[in-house]
C-alpha cells in the first residue's frame, strides 16, 4: 500500500514534548518505543507527527524554539516551532501540506479524535466524511454538467444540420439539372447564332464590336452582383459590430471606476502599516529581551553581577533595609523583589499588548491588500473593455466607410450598365436586330449559367462542411457518456465512501474480535442508515453511522448492548479499528509513511502483540509506544527503541 518502497528513515529533534535532543533511525516495519512512564515515548511520537506536518505537538516547557528533521526516501523534511508569548508559530518544510487525514487516521495517540469519538459514542459518520470537500465535489459536478450541456447543444446543432442535409442534397441535384438544361440551351443558342452568322458575313466588323460591348456588359453585370453581395456582407458586419459596441459600452458603464490614485493610496497605507509592524516587532523584541533578562536574574541571578553590586552597596544602609529586598542589577540600589516582579509582569503585559497590535496590523494589511487586488482587477477589466470597445468602434467605422464606398461603386456600375445597354441599342438596326437579340439572349444565358454554377459551388461547400461536422457526432456522444459517468460517480462518491468505511470497519472488526478472543462479544458492527434530522426550520434526510454491539450470554443468547457498557479495553480496540477503517477508506497509506500507536495500557499484553501483528502490513513504518511489560511478548524481529 505504501508509496515509500520500504525505505528507512532517520529523525533528529530538539525541544519537542519532554525531549531535549534525540536522534532515531527507523528501519522499515515495526518499531517499538519501550520504557516506563515519563520516558518520552509519546514525545518521540510527537516529533514524528511534527515532521509530517501535524500541529498536535507540544514544545518543551523551558524552550523558546524547537526543531525536527526527518529524512526518508532520499528527501529531507523540516519543522521549526517558535514560542511567541502564549502561542507557538510553525515554519519549515514538513512532509504533508495538509495533515488532516494523518491526524484523524494515522496518528493514533490517546487524544486521537477517531478513538475518542468511538469511546464517547459520537458522530462517526461526520468524522469519516470530514476530509471530503463536499463543496468542491459540487463545484466539479456543476462544471461537468455545464460541459455536458454544451455538448448536448452541439449534438442538437448536428441533428439540425442532419435534418438540413437532405434538402441541400435535393437542391444540389436540382441545380445540377438546371445547369445541364442551361448548358444545352446555351449550346442551341450558339448553334443558332452560328447559322445566322453565315448569312451576314459582311457584318463581321459590326458584330465584333457588338460582341465586345456585350462582353463588357456581361462583365459589368458580374461586377455589380459582386458589389451587391459585398454590400450585404458589410451591412451584417456593421450590425454585429454595433451590437458588440452597445454590449461593451453597457458593461463598461456598469463597471465602477478603480482610480489609480486610490490604488496608490492603498499601497501607501500598506507600506505605512508594514513600517508600523516592523517598529512594533522591534519594540516587542526589545521588551522580551528585557523581560527574559530580568526573569533570569530573578530566578537564578548572575553571581558575578550580584557580587559586584553587593560590594559597592553601603553596609550600614543595607542593615537598615527590610528583608525581601534585592540589589537592582541596573542601578545598584536596593528595591523590594516584588516590585521588580511587578515591573516584569507589566512588561509582559506590554509585550502581549504589542503582539496583539501586530496581529491587528497584519489583519488590516491583509484586508487592504485584498482591496487593492480587487481594485487592480476592476481596473484591468475596465482597460480590457475599453480596448475591445475601441476595436469594435474601429470595426464600425471601417464597415461604414466600406458600405459608403460600395454604395458609390454600385451606383457607378448601374450607370455604366445603363450606358452600355443604351449604346448597344443604338448600334442595332432592323437588318441585324434578330442576330443582336440572339446575342443578348446568349449573354443572358451565360450569365444565368455562371450564377447557377456559383450557387452549386456554395451548396456543395455547405454539404461538405455538414458532413465534416457529422463525423464528430460519435466522438461527441462518447464524450457525453463519459461526462454522464463522471457526474454520476461524483454524485455517488459520498455514498460510496460511506459504504466503504462501513464495510472496512465491519470486516476488520470481525477479524480483530476473533483474533483477540473477546468471548462475550458476539459482534460489533456499523450500520449506515438514512435519518430525518432538522436543519433550522426544515427537515432533511442524512446518512448516519449507528454502532451496534452484540453480546452473548453464558447460555448462548444474544442481545444488543451500548458503548457505555464496553470495557476500556473493548472501547480502545473498537476505536483503533474505526480509525483503521478511515485509514483504508481514504487510502492514507498512499500519503503518510508512518502509522503511530500510543496509550494501549488498557489492552492486555497478549492482545497488544496480536493487534500489532495484525496492523503490521498496513504501512512502511508502524511505531508503537508501549510499557516495558507490554512490549515483552512482542516479536524479537521488531526494532526496539528504549533510550530516547
Amino acid at each position: 500500500m505504501s508509496t515509500q518502497k520500504e525505505k528507512p528513515a532517520s529523525l533528529n529533534a530538539e525541544n519537542i514534548g519532554g525531549i531535549d535532543e534525540t536522534s532515531v533511525q527507523f528501519t522499515p516495519g515495526v518499531t517499538i518505543l519501550t520504557g516506563e512512564n515519563a520516558t518520552n515515548r509519546t514525545s518521540l511520537l510527537q516529533t514524528i507527527m511534527a515532521a509530517l506536518g501535524s500541529d498536535e505537538v507540544t514544545m518543551k516547557g523551558d524552550a523558546e524554539e524547537a526543531s525536527v528533521e526527518l529524512e526518508i526516501g532520499g528527501e529531507t523534511y523540516t519543522r521549526e516551532l517558535t514560542r511567541q508569548g502564549s502561542t507557538i508559530r510553525t515554519g519549515g518544510d514538513p512532509y504533508l501540506d495538509d495533515p488532516t487525514l494523518a491526524d484523524l487516521f494515522a496518528f493514533l495517540l490517546e487524544s486521537n479524535e477517531a478513538r475518542r469519538t468511538v469511546a464517547a459514542d459520537g458522530d462517526l459518520r461526520d468524522l469519516i466524511m470530514r476530509p471530503i470537500d463536499t463543496d468542491e465535489i459540487q463545484r466539479d459536478i456543476d462544471r461537468l454538467v455545464e460541459r455536458r450541456r454544451e455538448l448536448e447543444e452541439e449534438l442538437e446543432e448536428l441533428d439540425s444540420l442532419k435534418d438540413r442535409l437532405p434538402s441541400l442534397e435535393e437542391r444540389r441535384t436540382s441545380l445540377q439539372e438546371e445547369i445541364e438544361e442551361t448548358e444545352a440551351e446555351l449550346a442551341a443558342k450558339e448553334e443558332e447564332l452560328e447559322n445566322r452568322d453565315t448569312d451576314v458575313e459582311e457584318t463581321r466588323a459590326e458584330k465584333a464590336e457588338l460582341e465586345e460591348r456585350f462582353e463588357e456588359l456581361r462583365s459589368k453585370r458580374s461586377d455589380l452582383e459582386d458589389v451587391r453581395y459585398d454590400l450585404e456582407t458589410e451591412r451584417e458586419t456593421l450590425e454585429s459590430a454595433r451590437a458588440e459596441t452597445r454590449e461593451l459600452q453597457s458593461e463598461l458603464d456598469d463597471l465602477p471606476d478603480a482610480p489609480v490614485g486610490e490604488i496608490d493610496e492603498l499601497e501607501s497605507r500598506i507600506d505605512d502599516l508594514r513600517e508600523q509592524k516592523r517598529q512594533l516587532e522591534s519594540e516587542v523584541n526589545e521588551v522580551q529581551s528585557v523581560v527574559r533578562f530580568n526573569q533570569e536574574m530573578l530566578d537564578d541571578g548572575d553571581e558575578d553581577v550580584l557580587d559586584a553590586l553587593e560590594e559597592s552597596a553601603d553596609d550600614v544602609t543595607e542593615e537598615l533595609l527590610p528583608d525581601g529586598n534585592v540589589t537592582c542589577w541596573t542601578c545598584g540600589s536596593e528595591v523590594p523583589e516584588d516590585q521588580i516582579e511587578a515591573t516584569v509582569d507589566r512588561l509582559q503585559e506590554l509585550s502581549q499588548s504589542k503582539l496583539g497590535e501586530v496581529d491587528d496590523i497584519e489583519t488590516r494589511m491583509d484586508e487592504l491588500t485584498e482591496e487593492a487586488r480587487e481594485l487592480r482587477e476592476k481596473q484591468r477589466r475596465r482597460e480590457d473593455l475599453q480596448r475591445r470597445l475601441e476595436e469594435a468602434e474601429s470595426e464600425v467605422e471601417r464597415a461604414e466607410d466600406s458600405i459608403e464606398r460600395l454604395t458609390d461603386r454600385r451606383e457607378e456600375l448601374r450607370d455604366e450598365v445603363e450606358d452600355l445597354e443604351a449604346e448597344i441599342e443604338r448600334m442595332e438596326d432592323e437588318t441585324y436586330e434578330e442576330v443582336l437579340d440572339l446575342h443578348k439572349e446568349a449573354n443572358q444565358i451565360e450569365y444565368d449559367l455562371g450564377r447557377l454554377e456559383g450557387d452549386l459551388e456554395d451548396v456543395e461547400s455547405e454539404i461538405t462542411e455538414i458532413e465534416d461536422r457529422l463525423d464528430e457526432e460519435d466522438r461527441l456522444k462518447d464524450r457525453r457518456e463519459e461526462l454522464d459517468e463522471e457526474i454520476e460517480e461524483l454524485r455517488t462518491k459520498i455514498g460510496r465512501i460511506e459504504r466503504q468505511a462501513v464495510e472496512e470497519f465491519n470486516e476488520h472488526m470481525e477479524t480483530v474480535l476473533e483474533l483477540l478472543e473477546y468471548h462475550n462479544l458476539e459482534r460489533i458492527w456499523l450500520e449506515r442508515v438514512e435519518k430525518e434530522v432538522r436543519e433550522g426550520r426544515r427537515k432533511v434526510t442524512k446518512s448516519v453511522f449507528e454502532l451496534h454491539i452484540i453480546r452473548q450470554t453464558d447460555g448462548g443468547a444474544t442481545y444488543e448492548d451500548t458503548v457505555d457498557h464496553l470495557s476500556e479495553s473493548e472501547r480502545e480496540v473498537t476505536g483503533l479499528v474505526f480509525a483503521l477503517a478511515g485509514y483504508l477508506t481514504h487510502e492514507v497509506y498512499d500519503e503518510v509513511p508512518f502509522l503511530l500507536l500510543d496509550s494501549l495500557e488498557a489492552i492486555d499484553a497478549d492482545r497488544i502483540a496480536t493487534l500489532v501483528e495484525y496492523l503490521e502490513g498496513y504501512n512502511d513504518h508502524l511505531v508503537v509506544a508501549l510499557l516495558s511489560e507490554d512490549a515483552a511478548g512482542l516479536s524479537e524481529e521488531y526494532q526496539y527503541v528504549g533510550d530516547i
